[in-house]
C-alpha cells in the first residue's frame, strides 16, 4: 500500500462570501489540479462552500491565494481545521 499520503497535510475549509454561482468549485478543482492537490469541494445549502484539500502546506497556501485572485469570487471569511490525511489520488467536485 502507498503510504505517501501520510507525509501530506489535510485541511477542512468552509468558505463564506460570494462563493456560489461564480465558478468557485470549478476554479478550486482547476487550481488544486495545477498544484497536484487532492480532495474535494462542495456547495452547501446555506450558501457557503466546503472543501477538503490535501498536499504540502505550501501548496495549500498557494491554493487559497489563487482562489482569492479569481474574478467574481469574493471570500469574506474562511474557517479552517486540520484533519488526518487520507489515501486519495484526485480532486473532485461534489454536491448538488
Amino acid at each position: 500500500m502507498d503510504d505517501s499520503y501520510q507525509n501530506k497535510t489535510r485541511k477542512h475549509f468552509v468558505f463564506y462570501g460570494e462563493v456560489q454561482g461564480v465558478g468557485f468549485r470549478y476554479s478550486a478543482r482547476m487550481i488544486a489540479n495545477s498544484l497536484s492537490l487532492t480532495g474535494w469541494v462542495e456547495n452547501e445549502y446555506d450558501g457557503s462552500v466546503t472543501a477538503e484539500v490535501q498536499g504540502s502546506p505550501y501548496d495549500i497556501d498557494a491554493f487559497l491565494e489563487r482562489l482569492r485572485e479569481q474574478p467574481f469570487i469574493e471570500i469574506s471569511d474562511i474557517e479552517a481545521r486540520d484533519m488526518e490525511p487520507v489515501p486519495e489520488s484526485s480532486f473532485h467536485v461534489r454536491g448538488y
